[in-house]
């Protein structure tokens, strides 16, 4: 148990860690789509892969990977679909580990982008981060059940569209607009001179300068240090940067013209407003706002503000911009990566006051001026001032849209599985006094424990194991019914040597047919005249392997019970309906197929047996709680059918890797009759220790 304890502590640390990750990767791209494409295509580039997909595709992988990490990230914190979302979790970081090893050795790219620009990490650390990842999704793959859940199956669903659609509204609308937050040191308020200076006692790049010489045919390399004397003669030098020192947020920023040349100084001293219409590539810019643009150019040239036109395109193509859209701004040139690093948009405005950023508007949301407002000066225009700092208002909006409802969700969910929790516990309560109320015509159900022996153990082997189980259980009396069940070639042997008062005998299986030509089969009444007195019908391999419908197993309840056996009845989902949630009409549909046809007093004969197909035999188990819920679910089924005395006189087993560290835990829920137990059956010393659960 502690040992369990410590895998789930683990288990849950690594999902928290790998949910903060994912959330926080996948938001900040979301918030800045055009950013991460832009460092897609660098890797594309990279990759000598540019060009081979248009800007769109792109633009939509990008959508899609800030989409995908996001939600992973959501489902993992919410733990839902745990076995699916732990397992694309693990498929995505042994894909993306060895992709950052790649960028670590080869540095194509000098930011991997992992978080945008919100965190910038060097390609090592964004590698050392993934191996982290990584092996904190393998220890959530390898436990996926021991993740606990903030919101029960039931309401998963909401969780699921609600940040799917939270994440893809969140990328166009910043598609549309421009960033929620901008983290570059281009944002408003930013003072553009402030950022390009090296603060005073700010450390410095080093170089070393190796120099060639050489005398008498041969050349060596020497230092500065060791210079020697005048007979060497200079070949060569080469100098390499050994330390790289302070950088500037802002690096780079350099706008020339054809005419007047370097203009940079000239933009960011200007002390009063300086209009920048920024368009990295005219050829490709949006040209659906021109006439908005031009109404901009027009005011700034009336009220005597200087407007620029600022791209990395050619002579040639500025041109062509200006026949197509009549602009009679001038242009300047800079670099294109530094234009699509000031914003994201093509083109989009950027209004500076004395080298600081005063605002930032997309090609979509450009200021417009009333006409009752057109000679006011921009002193006076809304647009012109300073807006207040809006990250604290932004964090809010998106803590009232997305988080607030997530949390009422989880605590109305948590709330009411308490309550139910609470009816269920009340409910048992009062079944329970029933019990044990003296005056009660009500008996207590039997409580059982039954070894499935399957295809183990020649005739020997079962006759021996036989023997040992019933000298053992007659010196310590069981506190439970008892019955083992064993292939056929065994039971008119073992017969011989249990105490069937205390060991009861049972088949693993009988034929759907009374008797005939069919070669092979064992029919209920040769079962019964073997002196068995029980028969494990539906069990999932038989259901499986040997394709055992409802209406086969039908015939063989009937039969079983017309010869007088015992019949205990399997139902129980396979892994793939327990994670769609189908578990409860699975188990339902199983019943109503076979066994709900019984009369009232044939079904009281029947002994329930849910075993989850996908704890048999794995090692994995349902936990109590989980066993308990559906175990309480059958009984409502067959209190619906038959009636509440019915339901609450019939034997309900737990079949599933039940073992006797965990059957105390499982056979103290009120819904829990006892156990249909497998490879634990093999040996007396496992059988007897499950056994004893109910001596504890």
């Amino acid at each position: 148990m502690k040992y369990e304890k410590i895998r789930t502590v683990l288990v849950n640390v690594c999902r928290l860690l790998l949910a903060v990750v994912f959330i926080l990767s996948g938001y900040v791209k979301a918030v800045d789509p055009v950013g991460t494409q832009y460092k897609i295509q660098d890797y594309l580039e990279a990759m000598h892969l540019d060009g081979w997909l248009p800007d769109i595709a792109t633009l939509s992988m990008s959508v899609a990977l800030a989409a995908a990490e996001f939600c992973l990230g959501i489902f993992i914190l919410f733990a839902i679909r745990r076995r699916f979302t732990s397992k694309a979790i693990l498929a995505f970081m042994l894909v993306m580990t060895p992709f950052t090893l790649w960028i670590a050795l080869a540095d194509p790219v000098s930011d991997c982008g992992c978080f945008g620009d919100a965190v910038v990490l060097t390609n090592w650390q964004t590698l050392w981060k993934n191996v982290v990842l990584l092996g904190a999704a393998l220890v959530v793959a390898r436990w996926p059940l021991s993740m606990f859940r903030f919101v029960s199956e039931t309401n998963q669903w909401i969780v699921i569209n609600y940040s799917a659609a939270f994440i893809i509204v969140t990328s166009f609308w910043c598609l549309y607009d421009l960033p929620l937050f901008d983290f570059r040191p281009y944002h408003i308020g930013a003072d553009i001179k402030q950022g390009m200076e090296i603060p005073e006692g700010a450390e410095k790049p080093e170089f070393e300068t190796t120099f060639i010489l050489e005398k008498n045919g041969e050349q060596r390399e020497f230092t500065l240090d060791d210079y020697p004397d005048s007979t060497w003669t200079f070949v060569d030098s080469k100098t390499v940067q050994t330390k790289q020192g302070y950088v500037p947020p802002i690096s780079g920023f350099s706008i020339s013209t054809e005419k007047d040349g370097d203009i940079t100084d000239e933009v960011l001293s200007h002390e009063d407003y300086f209009f920048l219409l920024v368009a990295p590539l005219v050829e490709n810019a949006d040209d659906s706002r021109l006439d908005l643009i031009n109404e901009l150019y027009e005011y700034a040239d009336e009220h005597g503000y200087p407007f620029y036109g600022l791209t990395a395109s050619t002579p040639r193509a500025i041109r062509r911009w200006r026949d197509k859209t009549g602009a009679e701004y001038p242009f300047a040139q800079a670099d294109e990566v530094l234009l699509k690093t000031i914003i994201r948009s093509n083109p989009g405005l950027v209004l500076l006051k004395n080298g600081t950023i005063v605002g930032k508007w997309s090609h979509n949301n450009l200021p417009v001026i009333a006409e009752d407002k057109w000679q006011l000066p921009l002193e006076q225009q809304s647009f012109g001032q300073m807006p207040v700092n809006k990250v604290p208002q932004k964090i809010m909006m998106v803590l009232l849209w997305f988080v607030l409802p997530l949390a009422l969700l989880t605590i109305a969910d948590r709330l009411w599985m308490w309550t139910k929790w609470v009816r269920r516990g009340r409910k048992k309560k009062v079944n329970n006094q029933r019990y044990t109320n003296k005056n009660s015509k009500s008996k207590m159900r039997k409580k059982i424990v039954a070894g499935n022996w399957k295809m183990n153990m020649n005739l020997q082997d079962g006759i021996a194991l036989a023997k040992e189980l019933n000298e053992t259980l007659k010196a310590d009396k069981p506190q439970c019914g008892v019955v083992i069940c064993t292939p056929f070639i065994h039971l008119a042997s073992i017969a011989q040597f249990l105490d069937q008062d205390i060991i009861g005998l049972g088949a693993e299986n009988c034929a759907d047919k009374e008797k005939g030509a069919f070669t092979g089969e064992v029919s209920a009444e040769m079962v019964k005249s073997t002196g068995a007195q029980y028969v494990i019908l539906g069990h999932s391999e038989r259901r499986e392997y040997y394709k055992e419908t409802p209406e086969i197993l039908r015939e063989k309840v009937l039969l079983a019970q017309k010869n007088g056996l015992k019949v205990i009845f399997c139902i129980g989902e396979s892994l793939e309906e327990r994670e769609a949630g189908k578990q409860n009409e699975v188990v339902k549909a199983e019943l109503e197929g076979s066994v709900f046809n019984l009369s009232e007093e044939d079904f009281r004969k029947i002994v329930i047996a849910y075993e989850p197909i996908w704890a048999i035999g794995t090692g994995k188990t349902a936990t109590a709680e989980q066993a308990e819920e559906i175990h309480a679910y059958i009984r409502s089924i067959i209190a619906e059918k038959y009636g509440q005395a019915v339901a609450d006189d019939t034997t309900i087993l737990y079949g599933g890797s039940c073992k006797a560290s965990n059957a105390p835990e499982l056979f103290a829920k009120p819904d829990i009759d006892g156990g249909l137990i497998g490879g634990a059956s093999l040996k007396c010393a496992d059988f007897k220790g499950i056994i004893d659960a109910f001596a504890k």
